[in-house]
């Protein structure tokens, strides 16, 4: 019998061997993206203090729910990024999570990027 291959198992494969590579500091955080199938969330994570320093997801009162996925994705990107630099955060590492630089991803990288965080 065919089985088809759990799609998620193998983002997580992909995103726990980039993260052996990449981690964030204080001075160089992590913007981590999880995609789910209705929302996006964006997180900027101090790694070695292990602490969130700011975050933004398409469940805030900011992000209009009317718009489409893409759309959503880019106002959480410039949402995150403006929380970025407003808490002294500019040059960041990004973590895509796995997940292909394509669509909602990469609208939100390419916001982000508009807004003022550097990576």
């Amino acid at each position: 019998m065919i089985s088809k291959p759990d799609k998620n198992k193998t983002r997580q494969r992909r995103h726990a061997r980039v993260r052996g590579k990449i981690s964030g500091t204080s001075e160089r955080p992590r913007l981590n993206i999880f995609r789910s199938n209705k929302n996006i969330y964006a997180q900027l994570i101090d790694d070695v203090a292990g602490v969130t320093l700011a975050s933004a997801s398409t469940l805030d009162k900011e992000v209009s729910a009317d718009d489409n996925k893409t759309e959503q994705a880019k106002a959480v990107g410039a949402l995150v990024a403006k929380r970025a630099v407003a808490a002294g955060h500019k040059v960041v590492v990004f973590d895509r999570g796995g997940y292909l630089y394509h669509g909602r991803v990469q609208a939100l990288a390419e916001a982000a990027r508009e807004n003022g965080l550097e990576f």
